[in-house]
């Protein structure tokens, strides 16, 4: 089997404002599924393996250089100050690379869905044939606007022609030019210094060198994507909407044919990066962004996201908002949960209703199932939280750390004023405030004892409705009347109620 060819090098044109994004931010660096569009393109241009990889930069190009050479140490990166063309702009790329011989590839830096797989073919077809130029071609539903390929008789690529130039029967044509090419090194070299700006718009335009490389009888062919939305770019919102839209398709569908069930895929979004196992079931409305990883026959959503997170085998997640958080096999969470960064939940642990966790280990089916915060905590195996709990962690300076043992039982109702710990198999009263260390198997109750002051409500809210049944019920229960008809209908004007 033949080794795959390897360009000489990569350029990646990413110089332009973008000025119908109407945005501060370059168009390349706007994200989409986990990584900006100039970083889809890196990534399918770096599994060629080319020996040089060069980005055109021009607007915020501190911005844009800080960006790519982040995503990718290999990157050089090439000022091209004036936007003076595409021809211009691989000009300025080359200047930057040493002498080379071997493919050069052309890519554009908004063409997020272009895969590595099409561009290795387009490298390979035209290394195999031997072409001075290989140009990567789509067949359009609708080519207007698009420059198209005009062929002779025998099917040899002879010119582009932009639309506004292109006669009434080439704009039948509904092959376009991408903007995409491969081309040998050293007619591309030669063919750059032949540009001129004699046109409209007063540029070096890079498909002039097909035409002088036609007229000079070196071969130049094209290649047609197989799928003529890899070579879509953008150039507003509503087309990088459109984008989207067909990545995340194409992400969602991949994970369903590895085995995924995925209830209402156009409800559930996922990031490039995102893996997601066998026998998993998203429900509607999911997004799993950054490096989440979800194993085999966990289950997702709805309406949960899921950002650098891993979810366990088995596990369930509802209606919850997890950040680099760690969910272990057969573990529970939600609904309406807030797992923040630090948070790691063991096999069979359960974080409940509107319960939030930062920086907290819960051990082997350990359980905080209600409206509580855990955080900087541990939490040993098989222990349970009591509702509504708060670990008070933060002294207003620093933040501290609570230990809770493996088989406790916590009231409701508690504060665990930390540094604090409480042992294993210990219990604490409900609502107890807790500021000193339980030890094992202690009972701590930390309250105030409850004193009962008789008669208040009659002295002190004469005349309400509290104190109307307060009366009845000590006449009943001093034989002085009966229970029918002794209390008065409440009303809703009660002082203090909240009504």
């Amino acid at each position: 089997m033949t080794s795959p060819a390897r360009p000489a090098a990569v350029v990646v044109l990413a110089a332009g404002e973008g000025t119908r994004m109407k945005s501060d931010t370059p168009k390349v660096l706007h994200e989409l599924c986990g990584r900006s569009l100039v970083g889809h393109v890196l990534a399918a241009a770096g599994r060629l393996e080319p020996a040089h990889l060069a980005v055109v930069v021009g607007f915020q190009r501190e911005r844009v250089t800080a960006h790519v050479t982040g995503l990718d140490g290999r990157v050089v990166t090439a000022v091209q100050d004036q936007q003076l063309g595409t021809g211009h702009a691989v000009r300025c790329a080359l200047a930057e690379l040493p002498d080379l011989d071997g493919p050069i590839v052309v890519l554009n830096g908004d063409t997020p869905l272009l895969t590595a797989e099409t561009l290795q073919a387009l490298v390979n077809g035209h290394v195999e044939a031997g072409n001075a130029a290989t140009v990567l071609t789509a067949s359009v539903p609708d080519p207007t606007g698009l420059g198209r390929i005009v062929r002779d008789a025998e099917g040899r690529v002879r010119r582009i022609v932009e639309h506004r130039d292109a006669t009434a029967e080439e704009r039948t044509i509904a092959e376009i030019n991408s903007g995409m090419f491969a081309f040998d090194a050293k007619h591309l070299r030669a063919m750059l210094d032949r540009l001129t700006t004699d046109n409209d718009q007063g540029q070096e335009y890079l498909t002039d060198v097909l035409g002088l490389l036609v007229e000079d009888g070196h071969p130049v062919a094209a290649m047609v994507a197989p799928d003529y939305r890899e070579t879509l770019g953008c150039n507003d919102r509503v087309e990088f909407a459109g984008l989207r839209a067909l990545l995340r398709d194409r992400l969602v569908t991949a994970a369903m044919r590895a085995g995924a069930t995925v209830i209402d895929p156009a409800s559930v979004w996922f990031d490039v990066d995102v893996v997601v196992g066998r026998d998993v079931t998203i429900h509607p409305n999911v997004q799993l962004r950054g490096a989440t990883v979800i194993e085999d026959r966990a289950e997702i959503g709805p309406d949960t996201t899921l950002i650098d997170t891993t979810v366990g085998a088995g596990a369930t997640v509802v209606r919850a908002h997890a950040t680099q958080a760690e969910i272990g096999p057969e573990a529970s969470v939600g609904p309406y949960a807030y797992l923040r960064p630090g948070s790691v939940l063991a096999r069979k642990a359960k974080v409940g209703t509107y319960v939030e966790t930062k920086n907290a280990r819960i051990g082997e089916g350990s359980k905080v199932p209600h409206l509580t915060y855990v955080g900087d905590a541990t939490i040993g195996e098989h222990s349970n939280i009591g509702a509504a709990s708060v670990f008070v962690n933060y002294d207003g300076v620093k933040k501290h750390h609570t230990t809770i043992g493996d088989h406790c039982r916590t009231g409701s109702d508690n504060m665990f004023v930390a540094p604090v710990s409480v042992g294993d198999g210990a219990y604490t009263a409900a609502g107890s405030v807790i500021t000193e260390d339980v030890p094992p198997g202690a009972m701590a109750v930390a309250r105030a004892r409850q004193r009962n002051v008789e008669g208040w409500v009659e002295r002190r809210r004469p005349g309400t409705a509290a104190a109307d049944a307060a009366a009845a019920a000590r006449r009943v229960a001093s034989g002085e009347g009966t229970v029918e008809g002794s209390i008065p209908p409440a009303t809703t004007d009660i002082p203090g109620s909240g009504q």
